[in-house]
């Protein structure tokens, strides 16, 4: 089975080992053809606490690391400048 991966970007960063990131999934309505955003927030696993707010990141679906965590940071793609 592939393993799920998904670019987002980091909205929270407060927790230690852990970042909030919102993934946005962009669509055409099914019937009425507007093109609607959907935004999932998964909690993220970062080892070296290296993420920031504002970082777009690629992250990687992996085991239960805690209730809600079930993801972890792959690479972190762009940095926000500061």
């Amino acid at each position: 089975m592939a393993v799920k991966e998904r670019v987002g970007l980091v909205v929270s960063d407060k927790m230690q080992k852990t970042v909030v990131v919102a993934v946005e999934n962009r669509a055409p309505h099914p019937k009425y053809g507007k093109i609607v955003v959907n935004t999932q927030r998964y909690k993220v696993h970062d080892e070296e606490n290296q993420c920031k707010v504002g970082d777009r990141v690629r992250i990687q679906e992996t085991r239960p690391l805690s209730k809600t965590k079930r993801w972890k940071v792959t690479e972190i793609l762009n940095v926000k400048p500061t």
